[in-house]
This record gives C-alpha cells, structure tokens and sequence, in this order.
C-alpha cells in the first residue's frame, strides 16, 4: 500500500514547501539576481537526485530565475528513468524562456565527467546529501561548479525523528537511535552512503570541498493533521516515512518481533486516525564555490 515513490515524493511536495528556510531562499535569490544584473551570459543550472521536478515547480512558482534577459538552462538528473518520466509530464508546460534538460544518469557517473567540469553557475541538491558520504563525494561535486558558483543544499537531515504521541519511551528512543544508526551504516554499491547528522557535519565539510558558506537554517519537516485531516496527500507521505523505518530495521536482532510489528501498526493507525505528529530536524546551505578545491577521486 505505501510503496509508491513517485507518489511519495509527489506527497513530500507541500511538506517540503512549508520546510525550506525562506532566509537561505531569499539569500540564493539575491545572489542570483545580482549574478545576472547586465549580464548575456546564460545561467546554468544543475539539479541532482533531481526526483520528479518539484524543484523545478518550485522555482517557478516562486519565481527564483529570471524570466527575461539571459537564458536559463536547467539540467536535472536522477538516477531512476521512473522520476525523470514523471517529471517530463509534470513540467511538459514549463516556459519557453527555461531550457530544460531532464537526464536518466547516475550522479557520480555524471559528475566525472570532464565535459561538466566548472561548467554551471548554481548547482541544487534537496533531500539528497544524507544519502551519500558527503566528506568523499562533495569534492567532486563542488568541480561541477564554476569558480564563483552557488551550491544550494536543502533539505539535510541532522540528527532528529520526532514521533508524537508516545507510544512507550524507552521503546521509542530505541528505535529512533538504530534507525539513525541505520544510516550511519548504510552501504550502496560497497560505498558508505549515508549519515544521520549531516546537517551539522555540512559546515565543515563544505569547506573542505571548497564552498564558503555562505547562508544556512533550519528546514524541518512538521507534520501534523487539523481536525483530524492532514493537508494535500501527506497521510500517504507519513505512511511512506513509517514503512521506510520498518523495511529498514524489521531485521535488527533488537527490534526483531511481535513488538516492533505492533509499533508499525500502532503508527499506521495514528496516521489513519489524523493523530500522528512527524518531525524530522533538518538544514539548508548557500555556498559559494571558492577558487581552490579539494579533490576526490570517485570509483
């Protein structure tokens, strides 16, 4: 019932809209417009783990790129052809002033590749760093960037799950701490790929990568029902969240059992029942790529 990704990312929409630190957007936006004052030059855009285009709707709609003047090119990628079909047909009527370039590839393959070296003036990221090893692949990214390049990373995950009403405490925080040690853990393709405190690690570790920080906020996800009904399709989204944690830890030999299977139904029917409040702590940065880079190799 709750296995949709698309229909998940479609939900996380509206959640990510109320979440994303508006002082971090209106800095990217200042930075942008005083970018483009008087210049022909276009700008170039790249979007990673770009999912179905919500980005992109989003800067539409909050009209974050010029409309007139110089070109816009915006390249998004993802590595599912599922998401970028779906953000073909969601962004079909997308303004002609916006060349769109929406690619099936793999963001690492993508990234080594010299022909995009120090190629784009704005490189985006949303609810994608926590997914990989950011002090080893950051590098590579940063070199995607021009000298003078904006790096916006949102949506990155530090530290903090946050399910209300309790069910039992002690059991609670429990299974909130192995599901941070689960992406602690994780491994993809025989290559660390997550950490649960992101966030906070991202300060230094842009520098490292050679991006100055140059804004940075809180952008939690806060979802919780009025009057028993959750906004837009974010039952589903808290649905899709409760199962992630389940598929992710219902092989743990401290949660194995009757009583973490009696947790994830209790939780499902918290959602069914407009109860349930999530919070997940998170943080935006705006960066600014720096003459000088660090560099990684990537396998």
């Amino acid at each position: 019932m709750y296995d949709s990704f698309v229909r998940y990312l479609t939900a996380k929409k509206s959640v990510d809209d109320r979440a994303l630190n508006q002082s971090v957007w209106s800095a990217l936006a200042a930075a942008i417009q005083t970018r483009q004052a008087g210049s022909a030059e276009p700008l170039r855009v790249l979007e990673l783990g770009a999912g179905i285009g919500t980005m992109i709707e989003r800067v539409l709609t909050w009209k974050l790129l010029p409309e007139a003047g110089a070109p816009v090119t915006y390249t998004a990628i993802d590595a599912e052809a599922g998401n970028i079909a779906a953000a073909e047909l969601r962004l079909a009527n997308a303004p002609a002033w916006l060349e769109l370039q929406l690619q099936t590839a793999d963001v690492f393959e993508f990234a080594a590749q010299t022909a995009v070296e120090k190629h784009f003036d704005l490189l985006i990221a949303n609810a994608f760093l926590d997914l990989v090893d950011t002090a080893r692949v950051l590098p590579q990214f940063t070199r995607l960037l021009r000298p003078g390049g904006l790096a916006y990373f949102t949506i990155n995950f530090d530290g903090a799950t946050i399910l209300q009403p309790e069910i039992d405490p002690p059991f609670d925080a429990a299974i909130e701490a192995i599901y941070h040690l689960s992406m602690d853990e994780r491994i993809t393709n025989g290559e660390p790929s997550g950490d649960s405190r992101t966030g906070r690690h991202l300060f230094g570790r842009l520098a490292e990568a050679g991006i100055k920080v140059l804004a940075a906020g809180s952008s939690d996800w806060v979802v919780h029902a009025v009057d028993g009904i959750y906004p837009e399709d974010e039952a589903y989204f808290l649905h899709f969240i409760v199962e992630t944690m389940h598929g992710a830890l219902r092989e743990h030999p401290a949660l194995a059992g009757e009583r973490f299977e009696e947790w994830i139904t209790t939780r499902h029917a918290q959602i069914d029942r407009g109860e349930l409040v999530y919070i997940a702590h998170q943080l935006d940065f705006l960066g600014v790529r720096q003459s000088t880079v660090c560099q990684s190799t990537i396998p």
